[in-house]
């Protein structure tokens, strides 16, 4: 599945963004998906999942009650709703797939087979 993230930019610290990944895949309720981050000079990290169907999210502490997750199964999309940002939050931003037969930890990046390119989030103080 070929995935596009969009939405970032510069927000300053308390403001909100929305991220939306759109996948190409027709068949893209059969995916579980993700979105990690990455600061410069630190590994990616996990944010936040969402379950095939959405029933199901999951989130790192860093983010729980600031950030949301949620898809559009219709328009084969997949949102981050990003509010109270803070610095810490600046990062680049990727969207990733996986099939949901297959399951796997949230928190691991490898339990992903797909991602997108990226969007760059930059939170000022």
């Amino acid at each position: 599945v070929q995935l596009q993230a969009s939405g970032g930019g510069l927000v300053q610290a308390g403001g909100s963004l929305r991220l939306s990944c759109a996948a190409s895949e027709r068949t893209f309720s059969s995916y579980d998906m993700g979105w990690f981050r990455q600061a410069p000079g630190k590994e990616r990290e996990f944010v936040a999942g969402i379950s095939w169907s959405g029933g199901s999210t999951v989130y790192a502490d860093s983010v729980k009650g600031r950030f949301t997750i949620s898809r559009d199964n219709a328009k084969n999309t997949v949102y981050l709703q990003m509010n109270s940002l803070k610095p810490e939050d600046t990062a680049v931003y990727y969207c990733a797939a996986r099939l949901a037969l297959a399951g796997g930890t949230w928190y691991l990046s490898e339990s992903f087979g797909s991602w997108g390119q990226g969007t760059q989030v930059t939170v000022s103080s």
